[in-house]
C-alpha cells in the first residue's frame, strides 16, 4: 500500500487543475506547470482536497509518484522553489550578468558564464558569496543547482568550492595527520 498515494493535497485558494489527457495542467498565482498523469490513476476532489486513487494494486509504485509530483507542483504555482549555494574560497564569486547569466569566478584560468534556463531566475548577494536559485518548477530548480554546484566541487581538505546552504562537508586530514 502506498501511504504517499493516499494523501490528500490541499488546493489552496486561486490553484485550479484540469486533466488533459495523459497531463495535468496545474494553475496557480505564479504560474502554470504540467505533470504526467500514468494510465489507471484518476484524480478526485472531495472539499477542497485532490486525491489521488489507483485502478488496482499493480500501480502502487506508481502511484505515490504521482501524487509527490502533483504536490510538487501545487507547492511550485502556490509559493514556489527555492535552493541556496555558498561560494567558499578566496577569489571565488559569482556576478548576475543580464537577467539570464550568472557569471562564476572558481579559480580557473577564465570565468564560467551560467546561462539560465527559462522559468528559473538567480539572485546573488551583494558579497558575492551566495546564489539563490528560484523557481516554480522543483526538477528544474534542483537540476540548476546541481549544474552550478558541479561547477567546482567542495574540496574535502580545503571545504573550498561551491556547495549548498544546507550541506555539511567532513574535512579530511591532510598529509602532515597521516601516521
Amino acid at each position: 500500500m502506498s501511504r504517499i498515494g493516499k494523501q490528500p493535497i490541499a488546493l489552496p485558494k486561486g490553484v485550479k487543475y484540469t486533466v488533459q489527457g495523459k497531463e495535468v495542467l496545474v494553475e496557480g498565482p505564479k504560474g502554470k506547470l504540467k505533470t504526467p498523469l500514468p494510465e489507471g490513476i484518476t484524480l478526485e476532489d472531495k472539499d477542497g482536497h485532490m486525491i489521488a486513487a489507483r485502478r488496482d494494486d499493480t500501480l502502487a509504485p506508481l502511484h505515490g509518484l504521482t501524487r509527490a509530483l502533483l504536490f510538487n507542483a501545487v507547492e511550485g504555482v502556490t509559493k514556489g522553489w527555492t535552493k541556496e549555494l555558498d561560494i567558499v574560497g578566496i577569489g571565488y564569486r559569482a556576478e548576475m550578468k543580464g537577467k539570464g547569466m550568472v557569471v562564476f569566478t572558481l579559480g580557473y584560468s577564465h570565468p564560467i558564464e551560467f546561462p539560465l534556463p527559462t522559468g528559473v531566475e538567480a539572485a546573488v548577494d551583494p558579497k558575492q558569496t551566495k546564489v539563490t536559485i528560484s523557481g516554480i518548477d522543483r526538477q528544474k530548480v534542483g537540476q540548476v543547482a546541481a549544474d552550478m554546484r558541479s561547477l567546482r566541487k567542495p574540496d574535502p581538505y580545503k571545504n573550498k568550492g561551491v556547495r549548498y546552504t544546507d550541506e555539511k562537508l567532513k574535512k579530511k586530514v591532510g598529509k602532515t595527520g597521516a601516521k
